[in-house]
């Protein structure tokens, strides 16, 4: 059995869901949670998966963009005023609705590709191993409500 960690990120983010036929299709806002699971059959010479520090250092900034945002539609009648109005506050889902579901598998696509990136440069302080992979991402909506994208 693989040793796994988990690093636990904390946004505040709106999201509209234009082909919701209730009240999500208006703008509103959720206290989400970002979990992102690793995995390693062994440990490192430190007895880490990996420093946590890695993940901090990969998502923080990434995740920052989504804080305080607005994730829309871009086929919404309302997202070119919104965009307009709020700028890079405004995230743009190409005509598709920007569920949790959705932002689950973004944030997973986009730690595989940083977790690829980070490994290519040799950082040499929080050393990443090739044995090292992402399981999942799952972000928590609500304290009862989650999503979760495994690849």
């Amino acid at each position: 059995m693989p040793y796994r960690i988990c690093r636990l990120f904390e946004i505040e983010n709106g999201h509209m869901l234009s082909k919701h036929p209730d009240k999500c299709q208006f703008p509103h806002g959720h206290s989400r949670k970002v979990e992102c699971v690793l995995e390693a059959p062994d440990l490192d010479d430190r007895e880490m998966v990996c420093d946590f520090k890695v993940l901090k250092l990969i998502l923080n900034d990434y995740l920052d963009r989504f804080d305080h945002a607005m994730c829309m539609n871009t086929d919404d009648s309302a997202y070119e005023e919104f965009k307009e109005r709020y700028g890079d506050r405004i995230i743009g889902y190409e005509s598709q609705d920007p569920t949790t579901e959705v932002l689950a598998r973004q944030f997973y696509d986009h730690l595989v590709r940083s977790l690829e990136a980070y490994r290519a440069n040799g950082e040499e302080e929080f050393p990443l191993r090739d044995s090292v992979r992402v399981v999942s991402v799952k972000v928590w909506e609500t304290s009862s409500s989650w999503a979760e994208y495994s690849g």
